[in-house]
């Protein structure tokens, strides 16, 4: 058993007003009152702020879906890491397939913005993941590997050790469809022994990967049981109370 607390991360997309993503937090808050897994909300922007004082004095950690990784500047419509450290964000997720497909976010952009976030003190979750035609035609791990080592270009080892790795099968993002356990734990050690070859097996036993991609209350316990995945970043599930209460408490 690794010593890796697990994490269950929520990625609320763009759903939720700042009310109503208020609203949700004040629901949650007793509801994951002392659970063993690290409780994280991943909020629209404009939430932030409403969503950071609802959770103040819980064990609900905030993260924001995106930054840039320039501190300020002409960038119409962008939020930059000093920006968010302000509001009191404690996590960004970065490189999720839906930003590499529909805002054309490339490996090495994701680098940047992983070395912007940790400057100003705070922690990636960084996004891999294949598609269905990269997993038929057997290419998973070497697009993994890939992404991976461009991603965490020129991070120190104290770095990785901190941060988060998620793991999304493209083709199980909204699509009802899972990777079994076996799929997921098998990209998930993938991933891992990529950071023993980087950095050592202090800091890939340390390092936390999580699993992504149609998780839910019913599935969540065996998917997070499996030795190399430390939890999950959870969409649709992520959005409703009783679901979220399910996945963060598997094990209670």
């Amino acid at each position: 058993m690794s010593n890796r607390v697990i994490m269950a991360a929520g990625n609320w997309k763009m759903n939720k007003t700042p009310k109503e993503a208020a609203e949700f937090i004040n629901g949650l808050k007793g509801l994951v009152a002392g659970a063993k897994a690290e409780v994280v909300v991943g909020v629209p922007s404009v939430c932030i702020p409403g969503v950071v004082e609802a959770a103040k004095g819980s064990n609900i950690k905030v993260a924001a879906q995106n930054v840039h990784w320039e501190a300020s500047g002409a960038y119409t419509g962008e939020v930059s890491c000093g920006m968010l450290k302000d509001l009191g964000v404690d996590y960004v997720i970065i490189g999720h397939s839906e930003r590499r497909e529909y805002f054309a976010e490339t490996n090495e952009m994701i680098n940047k913005k992983a070395r912007s976030i940790l400057d100003a003190g705070m922690l990636p979750i960084v996004c891999c993941g294949e598609t269905l035609t990269q997993r038929e035609q057997g290419v998973t791990a070497e697009h993994i590997r890939y992404q991976i080592k461009v991603a965490l270009l020129g991070l120190t080892a104290g770095e990785v050790s901190k941060l988060v790795i998620a793991y999304e099968p493209i083709w199980a993002i909204g699509t009802g469809k899972t990777a079994t356990n076996e799929q997921a734990e098998e990209v998930c050690a993938i991933i891992r022994q990529l950071l023993v070859e980087l950095y050592g097996k202090d800091v890939s036993g340390k390092t936390r990967i999580l699993y992504g991609g149609s998780v839910n209350a019913g599935n969540a316990k065996a998917l997070f049981a499996m030795p190399n995945i430390d939890g999950g970043l959870v969409g649709g599930a992520s959005l409703k109370l009783d679901a979220f209460e399910k996945i963060v408490k598997h094990d209670a």
